[in-house]
């Protein structure tokens, strides 16, 4: 009888117990359900990187390289060797909305759009002249110069690469710049110092064949 008895209280204890307990667990199953994040790939996958470039000082002489006389020469509207004669700043005008510098050059060589034994004054802005590309009286140069501009300026085609300096032998100086830039032309290639008159030869065949 009393055996009996309790198996009837265990039995209305679990029925009890037995839907909440089954109520919890659902809502908790349900609760981790909502507060699951989906699935994100790029929790677990390595990054995209970008290419691996070389060093720009090992692409930069192939970019000069592909340039030499070719690159020069279309770019060019006066070429001559010349000796600076004089150098005079002007200042901005009603005519002149830029501050100059007007250079003036004694013709040694004339190659392109220039008189040989005449004298050629440039005008420069100010700007180039204050960044680094400057001359002083005496100095000798060979130069490929842009044709005039509106304002009737002009600058080094490609910067130091359209400059040369010429010692007081009358030699081209080549610079590491120009070095890789004319390694393939058969008269300066491999040459640090070239006769200004072979220099000029090289520049007019090159013309030719341009």
């Amino acid at each position: 009888m009393f055996g009996s008895s309790q198996t009837c209280l265990l039995a209305i204890l679990l029925s009890t117990i037995a839907p909440a307990w089954m109520r919890a667990q659902s809502e908790r199953d349900d609760s981790a359900l909502h507060l699951e994040r989906p699935f994100d790939p790029r929790m677990v996958l390595p990054p995209v990187q970008p290419p691996i470039l070389a060093p720009l000082e090992h692409r930069l002489p192939t970019t000069v390289a592909t340039t030499g006389f070719p690159m020069l020469l279309r770019g060019a509207g006066t070429i001559f060797s010349g000796t600076v004669m004089a150098i005079a700043r002007r200042p901005t005008t009603h005519g002149q909305a830029v501050e100059t510098v007007a250079i003036t050059f004694h013709m040694d060589i004339a190659i392109r759009g220039a008189t040989p034994g005449e004298d050629l004054t440039i005008a420069q802005w100010i700007g180039l002249w204050s960044g680094g590309q400057r001359y002083r009286v005496g100095e000798r140069v060979l130069l490929f110069l842009y044709p005039p501009s509106k304002l009737g300026l002009t600058s080094c085609v490609a910067g130091n690469l359209g400059r040369f300096s010429v010692d007081s032998w009358g030699r081209v100086l080549l610079s590491a710049q120009h070095l890789s830039a004319f390694h393939a032309d058969p008269v300066l290639g491999g040459k640090s110092r070239v006769v200004l008159k072979d220099f000029a030869l090289a520049v007019r065949r090159s013309s030719e064949t341009e």
